[in-house]
């Protein structure tokens, strides 16, 4: 039996054959196991993604962030950490962050009073997450506010396309004041449909042009600003018949071609209801990669023995052995390009920091 010391050489050597390292996969606990270990050392594995469960208390996140670093500096650690009701650490200090949709009701009474607000959520969000180890957040929300999308609701910004541009350019702006990327989703707009992708599988029947005109806007216009993206698992027969996630069509002839995006894409949870139509697992992971996703999630699947990520991780490594699939240099570029440039303040630091107080008193 090789030695740890010669397995973790050999995954390096292979790492830099492969070139790519495409998958996003979670852990189960609020520490670290063996097997976690053994799947962040694998060479595919590109980042980790972190939920409520993974977290007890900011002394435990930070040991956690710090581990994964240390088995895999070039690993991006994220989180869906928005505001709202969709925040995964809430106590311990970690600020209430408002759901996006109080900066649209703000914006009503006060625009520059909301972009304002709205960059003073962004500092606050990635200020702290990043005191805490994590690299990304996927935020901000860009789906319009149509009504009936029970899933989007009070996540969104606004129902005008040009408002929920404006706040969300606000708050990339925060985010990266704190050094942190930004994660557009999810595209091209999932707010007109009522169904929840991560129990069904969605239909949007308008029309290109439709969509384009209204839902897609704010992707053009901050497509200078946008470091990285996440399709939508919802089908629009009109333009596609697969969802956008795996549709060469929306990610390349759309969104990179006709709306010139350059930063990374992200498929969103390969696990949910909305990516079944693609298949198993592999098989929603290689139709993502080919369409033009630069990463892929799997999220929810370590829990037990998590034999589904392993699949994933292993199954995707002989697609690349056996010419199914060909890693990106470029895609992995992206992917690298979403890490912070510079080292976070420490809790205690920012806590005291006069900026991040400053934001605090300008959140809604």
């Amino acid at each position: 039996m090789p030695s740890k010391r010669a397995s973790r050489v050999a995954d390096a050597d292979l790492a830099a054959e492969i070139g790519h390292a495409p998958v996003v996969l979670d852990i189960a606990g609020t520490a670290l196991s063996d097997d976690d270990r053994r799947r962040l050392r694998h060479p595919l594995t590109g980042g980790l993604i972190l939920f409520a469960r993974n977290w007890e208390s900011r002394a435990q996140l930070t040991a956690l962030t710090a581990e994964i670093k240390a088995i895999r500096p070039d690993v991006l650690v994220c989180v869906d950490h928005e505001g709202g009701r969709v925040q995964r650490f809430r106590s311990d200090g970690f600020t209430h962050l408002p759901p996006m949709a109080a900066l649209g009701e703000l914006w009503m009474k006060d625009a520059m009073a909301a972009t304002n607000a709205a960059t003073a959520a962004g500092y606050v969000l990635a200020a702290e997450l990043r005191a805490c180890g994590v690299d990304l957040s996927f935020t901000p929300v860009l789906d319009l506010d149509h009504g009936p999308s029970g899933v989007i609701g009070d996540r969104a910004f606004h129902r005008d396309a040009r408002v929920a541009a404006l706040l969300a350019k606000s708050l990339m702006h925060g985010l990266l004041q704190a050094g942190m990327a930004n994660c557009g989703k999810h595209f091209p707009g999932h707010g007109f449909v009522a169904a929840d992708s991560h129990v069904a599988v969605p239909v949007d029947k308008r029309s290109l042009k439709a969509i384009l005109a209204d839902d897609a806007q704010p992707y053009g216009w901050l497509s200078t600003s946008l470091a990285s993206v996440m399709p939508a698992h919802v089908i629009y027969p009109k333009v596609d018949a697969a969802p956008a996630g795996f549709s060469a069509r929306w990610l390349q002839a759309i969104l990179r071609g006709r709306l010139g995006f350059q930063g990374a894409i992200f498929s969103d949870d390969l696990s949910m209801e909305g990516a079944k139509v693609a298949g198993s697992t592999l098989d929603g992971a290689l139709a993502a990669l080919r369409a033009g996703c630069d990463l892929v999630l799997l999220c929810n699947q370590s829990l037990g023995e998590g034999r589904p990520v392993d699949e994933l991780l292993d199954g995707l490594l002989a697609a690349w052995r056996d010419g199914r699939w060909t890693p990106d240099a470029h895609s992995e570029a992206r992917r690298l390009d979403l890490l912070p440039l510079t080292p976070p303040l420490p809790w205690d630091e920012l806590m005291h920091q006069p900026q991040y107080r400053h934001a605090l008193d300008q959140l809604p």
